[in-house]
């Protein structure tokens, strides 16, 4: 049988603290590279331009409509918005519940897809705003969308009778 001397131990003892210590600066060195070549990816990065609000016909609400783009690599979600002074904004959403009826249901929060684009209509996702504001073709209103991950965003919404058109 062999027999170990005194220094055997902290020799042992080097090499087992050795193993793991080089693991963690291999790993450690390997996602530094990953990251600084920018494949860690990007938070989410979004815009919008101006939007469009329906000059209302009736007394209750109107709605408005924004393109939410993001260019970052990760998702977010927009998950809800304020309106004008005096004014409450809510997102809200077109539901199918049969024979060719539809209502509207509130909304909690809506993904802007990473790359992608969140795209409000007036047969899906809206604002709607109540009361409705009293509007001429071409006036202005200010939003603020909010969202889960990115600061808020401010965008205005111009005034329109109908959809169809730039």
């Amino acid at each position: 049988m062999k027999e170990l001397s005194g220094t055997d131990g902290p020799r042992r003892l080097r090499a087992a603290v050795a193993v793991p210590l080089l693991s963690c600066l291999a790993t450690l060195g390997t996602l530094t590279a990953w990251t600084a070549t920018g494949n860690a990816g990007t938070p989410a990065r979004l815009g919008a331009a101006e939007g469009r609000v329906l000059i209302p016909y009736g007394k209750e609400s109107t709605a408005a409509f924004f393109t939410i783009r993001n260019t970052g690599t990760a998702d977010d979600e927009l998950t809800g918005v304020t309106g004008p002074p005096g004014y409450r904004a809510m997102l809200s959403r077109t539901a199918d519940i049969g024979r060719n009826a539809r209502r509207m249901e509130m909304v909690r929060a809506a993904t802007v897809p990473a790359g992608g684009s969140l795209r409000m209509t007036a047969t899906g996702l809206d604002i709607m705003v109540s009361p409705p504001p009293r509007l001429s073709p071409g006036e202005r209103l200010t939003f603020t969308l909010h969202f889960r991950d990115s600061p808020p965003l401010t965008v205005r919404a111009r005034a329109v009778a109908t959809l169809a058109g730039p």
